[in-house]
């Protein structure tokens, strides 16, 4: 039997052994997209969720070989919203071994167990835009550069740790170019018509900070109450989130509608699939990464459906007809011919809206666990 160690990571060599163990892992892989290293270790020491976050990483060693990773976090504004003693486990990769598993899991509850926690569930990261779920279904697909990858085993390790299903996200593919049905473009254009509303500039919008914290306000309000486990943005976050994203976005493939006020009523955000091109650049974009990312920035045939919602004022009023109309076009006009939707929570109505299109198909499922801290 081997003798596993279990290690704290507490310096950098360390660091980037726990970043980089899963292009180990995954090596040979054709579904695995690498997460890069640098966002890794920026999101892992430096987030903006870290004011209100305790974490800590652990690696498990085989002589000098990592054999796997885990990430424990405790959000005290996860727990004071839902009233729960509970803590995150993330970043979690590991060889096909139970006790490998165990060590990790092991390891990250009791620490948590020290810190009065008594529910531990994952995989999550510090805040919704973080990769998240375990992948149960879809192993043989490429997943958006967004979102986790992992192998089949995992799942069956979580149930021999005693996990169970706390919830799950789906994702669909469908064909971007399709037409809209008849119905839908009805319902958007008597709501564009009946409450004015327009389509946002979103070059000018891009030029002024203040409208992307609109948005992210508007994102807030969305999700809260609808989105299971879901923590609203703080100001930190917001404002760490607009540097990331704000020069990213393209115009072709975004949509926000803003309502007689000014404000922002509903949003769509869509990017290109970077997953091809994260696979060549091996987790970094230096010294050819940045042009393997370039070329993918700009080919639409296949695209990321990243986030979309409606201020509450608006949810429940068809307003998602609108902008799913408005982006169909974009789509057309850009020449896009799949779109992979972002994760949802199984039991969230939105998801209903796939449904209404021919040519789609479930792609993904992925999980969140949770077990008690024994």
């Amino acid at each position: 039997m081997k003798e596993y160690r279990i290690k704290e990571v507490l310096n950098k060599k360390d660091l980037m052994r726990f970043i980089k163990f899963p292009d180990e892992l995954y090596k040979g892989c054709e579904q695995y997209v690498p997460a890069l290293h640098k966002g890794q270790a920026k999101t892992l020491m430096h987030s903006a969720a870290l004011a209100h976050c305790e974490r800590k990483m652990w690696i498990v060693e085989d002589g000098k070989k990592v054999v796997g990773r885990i990430c424990g976090m405790i959000n005290r504004r996860y727990n004071e919203k839902y009233g729960t003693r509970r803590t995150r486990f993330g970043w979690f990769d590991t060889i096909n071994d139970i006790e490998v598993a165990r060590l990790l899991i092991e390891t990250a509850a009791s620490w948590a167990r020290e810190r009065g926690m008594d529910e531990i569930h994952g995989p999550l990261q510090f805040n919704t835009f973080g990769r998240q779920g375990m992948l149960v279904e879809g192993f043989d697909k490429v997943a958006p550069f967004s979102c986790l990858y992992n192998y089949a085993y995992y799942g069956d390790l979580m149930e021999k740790l005693g996990f169970e299903k706390e919830c799950d996200w789906i994702q669909y593919r469908m064909a971007a170019d399709q037409q809209v049905p008849e119905k839908m473009q009805n319902i958007a254009k008597r709501l564009m018509e009946r409450y004015n509303l327009r389509v946002a500039d979103f070059d000018s919008m891009k030029k002024e900070p203040e409208n992307f914290r609109k948005f992210f306000k508007a994102y807030n309000e969305s999700f809260d109450g609808a989105v299971h486990n879901f923590i609203p943005f703080t100001d930190a976050e917001i404002e760490e989130e607009i540097g990331e994203i704000a020069d990213q976005l393209d115009k072709r493939l975004c949509c926000v509608l803003l309502d007689d006020d000014d404000e922002v009523a509903a949003f769509g955000i869509s990017t290109p699939w970077l997953s091809e091109a994260m696979k060549k650049a091996k987790g970094s974009l230096f010294p050819f990464g940045w042009y393997h990312a370039l070329k993918a920035k700009n080919d639409f045939e296949t695209i990321d459906l990243m986030i979309s919602g409606a201020a509450p004022k608006w949810q429940n009023k068809g307003i998602s007809a609108v902008f799913h109309c408005i982006m169909a076009e974009q789509y057309r006009k850009s020449g896009v011919k799949w779109a992979v939707a972002n994760p949802q929570i199984e039991t969230n109505n939105a998801v209903n809206v796939w449904e209404k299109y021919d040519n789609k198909e479930l792609w993904l499922r992925r999980r969140c666990w949770i077990r008690k801290i024994k």
